[in-house]
């Protein structure tokens, strides 16, 4: 036994040192906690902690604790944990008397091999419970904050990082520009986008695909924005690929598109590097709708165009040799521009001052048609669903190398689509 309380004490020290090194808790809530655990296991041991003094030492990592009883008559004792005989009282120190308070020091290793284990499964959990708190509470507030953040693990589904303080961050792949490529120890920045908090839990969410993420790179870049001089009005991304930002100056002297692209794009070409190369426009934001479509759209050059507020939805009309910049590379420049202005917009082509009938791009229709079918079409000089209607079928089978059922499966789906 006297081996087995020997081991004890250092034991219960060296778990207690872990804990004054405890990162995220102030001194003062530490002390609180270990005191208030001490206090829990005397109560069980002794029936009450009213008569104990509990002094903890986090600095050192030690404490002590003291119960204090009061002096009575031999033979008069009734309760043990908070009255001492004559007789013990005096073997402790000879002269104390009826009356008289006696503080002694009790050694923890007597409360038992057991308690001694509860008390550091206690601490182990309130600790852990105060550092999860204590990440909440620093986190909850930065949330649409950039924060850097050093790669310590990388999986199919997330990165894992570390803060300075060795917290952990989570930027989920969802969360990921498409050609982001991460490496361990590397420091990569974020936009704080959320913090869960389940079951007490925190669980601090990343990312770089966020609108946020291109805003707070743009205030740390551009002074205007910072000041406030400059107003972000609206952002629209297409992560790794294209963004579109609308901007509005406070200040007539300023030119907000000016000063958030700089000379010769200086101000911006760090955060195109930092996204991955995404291609950032950046036009002048109004209250015209009309106007905001148009500049939306750019750099194609807009004709006319009717606009439904009520259904948020827009006809735009443009020559022909502008409907492929108004649609963009796989339809791009158009869902960011309704992305930006919150439109649906609709093209139409203009032809002699008449309105061409509606058409759709043949890449409209990947979900009905195999995709090497539409590429075989597209290599003809035939973009466009009306464009297929309208050339001869012998052409399409001959030209294209299709089967005749390919070409009226194909031609069926076309009509379909106009004919709804």
């Amino acid at each position: 036994m006297a081996a087995r309380k020997a081991e004890e004490r250092p034991n219960m020290i060296e778990t207690f040192k872990e804990f004054k090194d405890t990162k995220n808790i102030d001194r003062t809530t530490l002390v609180s906690v270990l005191e208030e655990s001490f206090r829990n296991v005397i109560a069980k041991n002794f029936g009450s902690d009213e008569n104990f003094d509990v002094i903890v030492n986090p600095d050192k990592g030690d404490f002590e604790i003291y119960r204090n009883r009061i002096v009575v008559a031999d033979g008069e004792v009734k309760d043990e944990n908070k009255e001492i005989s004559l007789t013990q009282a005096q073997k402790i120190e000879p002269d104390y008397e009826v009356g008289e308070e006696v503080s002694e020091r009790i050694d923890f290793e007597k409360f038992g091999r057991r308690n001694i284990l509860n008390l550091r499964q206690i601490l182990a959990s309130k600790v852990l419970e105060l550092e999860h708190d204590s990440l909440y509470n620093k986190y909850k507030d930065r949330v649409g904050q950039i924060i850097s953040g050093e790669v310590y693990q990388t999986w199919k589904r997330e990165v894992l990082l570390v803060d300075d303080e060795n917290n952990e961050l989570i930027l989920p792949k969802g969360e990921q520009i498409p050609r982001d490529q991460y490496r361990k120890g590397e420091t990569i920045r974020a936009v704080i986008l959320r913090v869960d908090n389940e079951n007490n839990n925190p669980k601090i969410i990343l990312s770089r695909t966020a609108p946020t993420f291109l805003e707070r790179l743009l205030e740390a870049e551009v002074p205007e924005i910072h000041d406030g001089l400059i107003a972000i009005k609206g952002i629209a991304r297409m992560p790794g690929e294209r963004a579109k930002i609308a901007v509005e100056s406070y200040d007539d002297r300023i030119d907000p598109v000016g000063a958030c692209v700089g000379v010769r794009g200086s101000r911006v070409h760090g955060i195109v590097r930092e996204l991955c190369n995404e291609n950032i426009d950046v036009i002048n934001w109004t209250a015209n709708t009309k106007l905001y479509i148009q500049r939306a759209l750019s750099p194609a050059k807009v004709s006319s165009l009717n606009v439904d507020e009520e259904n948020k939805k827009a006809e735009v009309f443009l020559q022909p040799e502008e409907v492929s910049l108004a649609i963009g590379r796989g339809g791009m420049n158009i869902k960011l521009a309704s992305m930006l202005t919150g439109y649906t917009i609709d093209v139409f082509r203009e032809l002699n001052g008449e309105v061409a009938e509606e058409d759709i791009y043949l890449n409209e229709f990947a979900d009905e048609i195999d995709t090497w079918v539409i590429d075989a079409i597209k290599a003809l000089g035939l973009d466009t669903a009306r464009q297929v209607l309208n050339a001869p079928r012998e052409m399409l089978i001959e030209k294209a190398d299709l089967e005749e059922e390919t070409v009226d499966n194909v031609l069926n789906i076309l009509r379909a689509e106009f004919e709804n």
